[in-house]
């Protein structure tokens, strides 16, 4: 049986190399004619070939010279979420010199990583039907000296690929449906915390679901933490006293390939805002989060967590356009 990750990841790396004027039969070849393009704030919904076309990857062209795709994650399985199927998930940067505005984001005319995550519905005949894909602008803003948000949390970095560097089309790894078992059930009882100590049952300890030595790479904004004390410390203690309430885990892909596991929500996660966060006073207002998670297992444990956060979109709902504000 070929393996049906390929063809996807071809065309993702082509479309950014590939003459101007063969860009059109390419996405003609690799998309269905009624494909649905979910982009993160301020892009939002595309629709149609042509569209996904003008306004996602001709801008990624004009935006950065010489563009090019470096992917440090690339898995593919069945999805156990409706609308079911099979489906890609990446983390991937796009990388060259960054000359031109992308979406509202003001150039720094240097080198910039844009991080990116990507979850693809593959139809049977391996085109893409359906995207899922949260840029990370605020990171880039960041690099491009831009960033407006305050630096108070974890550390702000490049994401790295998996340490054992066999994250892109991972091979003879075993059974990616027993990594997502575990992904579940660490997901499953995370939900639950004690507001004081901001821990939940089962995640760490000789039989918890996280490696002792686990890293967790966050967005722009948030930043990465080491070992789970790092985690609260600079992630969920602040967002948990924000948004004691929030609910997540409300996916439409949960895959599992051999030691990786890749799950989201378009949103994933509903709450209030009730305490100041990121220098953002207390709205109240009843907010959604757009979600994608990524991880790499082994031995039973989680070692390693990417997480994109549609942060754009969760400001924008608190009144604040960080696009506007940026330095």
């Amino acid at each position: 049986m070929s393996d049906f990750r390929l063809k996807p990841q071809s065309f993702l790396d082509l479309i950014l190399t590939a003459p101007a004027n063969e860009m059109s039969s390419l996405i003609s070849s690799h998309l269905t004619d009624e494909v649905v393009w979910d982009v993160a704030y301020p892009v939002e919904r595309l629709s149609g070939k042509t569209h996904v076309l003008e306004a996602f990857f001709e801008p990624l062209r004009s935006a950065f010279s010489h563009v090019r795709r470096r992917n440090e994650i690339f898995i593919g399985g069945p999805n156990r979420r409706a609308p079911g199927g099979h489906w890609i998930a990446s983390v991937a940067h796009y990388v060259g010199n960054f000359e031109n505005p992308l979406f509202g984001v003001l150039p720094s005319d240097h080198l910039a990583f844009l991080r990116s995550g990507e979850f693809y519905r593959i139809e049977p005949d391996g085109r893409i039907s359906e995207a899922k894909i949260i840029l990370d602008l605020i990171d880039l803003m960041r690099q491009a000296n831009r960033m407006p948000l305050p630096g108070m949390l974890g550390t702000e970095m490049l994401f790295p690929g998996p340490a054992t560097h066999d994250g892109v089309l991972p091979l003879n790894q075993g059974d990616g449906e027993r990594t997502l078992d575990l992904c579940e059930a660490m997901l499953a009882d995370l939900k639950a915390y004690d507001p004081n100590t901001f821990t939940s049952k089962g995640q760490t300890g000789e039989n918890g679901y996280w490696h002792d030595d686990m890293l967790w790479y966050g967005p722009g904004g948030i930043g990465s933490n080491y070992r789970w004390s790092g985690f609260e410390k600079d992630h969920r203690a602040a967002f948990l006293t924000a948004f004691p309430d929030r609910v997540g885990g409300d996916h439409y892909c949960r895959i599992g390939d051999g030691n990786y596991a890749a799950v989201s929500g378009w949103p994933s996660m509903t709450m209030t805002h009730k305490v100041d966060y990121l220098g953002v006073a207390a709205t109240h207002k009843a907010l959604t989060l757009r979600v994608m998670d990524f991880y790499r297992c082994a031995g039973g444990k989680i070692m390693e967590n990417w997480v994109l956060l549609d942060y754009l979109d969760l400001f924008r709902q608190m009144g604040r356009d960080l696009i506007a504000e940026q330095c």
